[in-house]
């Protein structure tokens, strides 16, 4: 039988160079984002378990991957109502052990929102921002979380994990941004200016 600490300290399928390739390609979008990106990396390569193994705290810190679902025709963003954390956040999911983040994309999205997974051409199958976020709550810990931006057509999205999800809502990167922080993830309005300035050069370049 195997326990938890044999867990914790087995050696990791997924080769750490694959997070290091990962992240080593997101550019940095303020100051905080390049400094999630060294303490991810420093996280990384120091060892430490990489994935989650006992809800909810089990390492301490360990590997998200987050999805921001786009309807780029509209110019809107998915934000859902979680039922623990009491905020409207992206989707997304822990990263199992030796799973690839973009397949916890791909395995996520079809959970919660009943879709099959079409990457963004703003970032590909990569992720596009980092963060390293304290919970709160129950078992608070840190999350390493990997965002992703998926697209979708808002009309394709007809039902969503209501085990886990209170509502869901579209809206446009403005009307995040005109959201109060304390309601959204504490990242959402540094990641929406980061997508507002990816489409504006993507759109005009």
């Amino acid at each position: 039988m195997t326990s938890t600490g044999d867990l914790l300290t087995a050696p990791d399928d997924q080769p750490r160079a694959h997070l290091m390739e990962l992240i080593g390609a997101i550019e940095p979008w303020d100051d905080v984002e390049h400094t999630h990106l060294k303490t991810a990396t420093q996280w990384i390569n120091g060892g430490a378990p990489l994935y989650r193994v006992r809800k909810p705290d089990v390492p301490p810190m360990h590997l998200v991957s987050y999805f921001v679902v786009l309807d780029e025709t509209r110019g809107q963003l998915l934000l859902v109502a979680h039922r623990k954390a009491g905020l409207w956040l992206p989707t997304g999911g822990h990263v199992e052990p030796g799973e690839d983040p973009w397949a916890a994309v791909v395995r996520e999205s079809r959970e919660e929102l009943g879709i099959e997974t079409v990457a963004s051409p703003v970032s590909g199958e990569r992720p596009f921002f980092l963060t390293v976020t304290r919970t709160r709550g129950h078992g608070p810990h840190t999350d390493v979380s990997l965002w992703y931006l998926l697209n979708a057509a808002a009309h394709t999205i007809t039902s969503w994990d209501e085990s886990e999800f209170d509502a869901i809502r579209w809206l446009t990167s403005e009307q995040v941004l005109q959201e109060p922080g304390e309601l959204l993830d504490p990242h959402m309005h540094r990641f929406t200016r980061k997508l507002q300035h990816a489409w504006t050069t993507r759109h005009c370049g």
